[in-house]
């Protein structure tokens, strides 16, 4: 899976995307994306980091895989902080198909058009029916939308599920919001359907917080024992222990 994403988190995506089974590559120069993004299954664009450069690496990679069908995940770290995010993620948006976009309640609301409120890369929350904002800003896109937060929401802009499933520590970490697109990636190369691949996503991820917050310590022992139990995942556990309802 391919990687566009930002610095502070790279390593994390990088791990997160080996313990759930794939295999990540975080190449970001523009004169070998095209070649790069041809391999893959999936290309997560994270905007976290962002510099002029790297947007049109993200653009030119972009391209290569619509042409190829390869699903595209966009993660508007920090859309609504300032007008280069903001106008960044529409750019994106614009000019590429999206497969997924995948924020938090902030980023999804200011490009929703729902009043999203965000202050650096973090949400400050968002007033108003999150299903209902997700579905509409779905059906918009023509994407998959995915909002996390204490409940994630996602929908195709018909169906929308709610998952409760996680862990409060998970916001205390910083990268969780990053690996989860890594993941949401991740099954987004391997399952055509990218509700279900997204809900299954995001359940796999708060399963592993929820086993990972009964054993550490603090944030650093949690972000280690996340990846643990994100790697000793079964497909029976994500059966067995999900917490997903319709919204």
């Amino acid at each position: 899976m391919h990687h566009i994403t930002n610095y502070v988190t790279v390593n994390d995506c990088a791990n997160i995307t080996l313990c759930i089974g794939g295999a990540p590559v975080m190449a970001d120069a523009i004169e070998e994306v095209e070649e790069m993004v041809s391999m893959a299954g999936a290309l997560v664009l994270n905007i976290g980091t962002l510099n002029s450069l790297q947007v049109e690496s993200m653009l030119k990679a972009g391209k290569e895989a619509n042409r190829r069908s390869i699903p595209v995940v966009l993660d508007p770290v920090g859309a609504g902080a300032t007008k280069m995010r903001t106008e960044v993620a529409n750019r994106l948006l614009e000019k590429l198909k999206i497969a997924v976009i995948k924020g938090n309640e902030g980023e999804i609301g200011v490009l929703a058009g729902g009043g999203g409120k965000v202050r650096g890369v973090d949400s400050m929350g968002l007033d108003g029916d999150h299903a209902g904002i997700v579905r509409e800003y779905a059906k918009s896109t023509g994407s998959i939308v995915v909002m996390s937060g204490a409940t994630d929401v996602i929908s195709d802009g018909r169906t929308t599920y709610l998952v409760d499933n996680g862990h409060a520590v998970m916001g205390s970490v910083s990268g969780t919001g990053c690996m989860a697109s890594s993941v949401v990636g991740a099954f987004a190369g391997s399952n055509e359907n990218l509700l279900t691949a997204s809900t299954a996503a995001l359940v796999s991820l708060g399963i592993a917080g929820e086993r990972a917050a009964k054993t550490s310590k603090g944030p650093g022992s949690f972000k280690m024992a996340l990846f643990d139990e994100t790697a000793a995942l079964l497909p029976d556990d994500v059966g067995r222990l999900a917490k997903v309802r319709r919204g």
